[in-house]
């Protein structure tokens, strides 16, 4: 393996989700599926923040589930766990940018699904932008 260079915050990220994927799916049954249970066990402990409702709640696993399961095998295989991963990536995105401060201009968010997070606006990488980062017109 290449030693290039560090990895990135998002390259650890997907390392993340990935690891966080096997961890559950070889506990029971196939070894690169999660089932009911490895689903449900999951959610509780990975993402409890994110779903909050659901992580309490049987029926929410379950719905979860079916909703995933594309080839309907009753397991879900990675393909199918990412999609889980996508929509909450970007219902979190949603939830910053209504939470974000009204008289913030420029790019801003509030907290995510997870309620943590920084509630400031991304400078986006325009350099040191003192104030409300007006570096450009567009």
């Amino acid at each position: 393996m290449s030693c290039e260079s560090e990895m990135s915050q998002l390259e650890q990220s997907i390392d993340t989700i990935i690891n966080t994927f096997h961890h559950y799916s070889v506990r029971m049954g196939h070894p690169d599926t999660l089932n009911q249970r490895e689903l449900k066990q999951l959610v509780q402990k990975e993402l409890p923040n994110f779903l909050k409702m659901e992580a309490r709640n049987e029926k929410a696993i379950k719905e979860i589930m079916e909703d995933l399961d594309t080839n309907q095998d009753k397991q879900l295989n990675f393909e199918e766990f990412v999609i889980l991963v996508a929509r909450l990536v970007h219902a979190s995105h949603e939830e910053m940018h209504k939470n974000a401060p009204p008289d913030h201009e420029g790019h801003s968010h509030g907290p995510g699904l997870g309620g943590g997070g920084h509630g400031h606006g991304h400078g986006h990488g325009h350099g040191h932008s003192h104030g409300h980062g007006h570096g450009h017109s567009h």
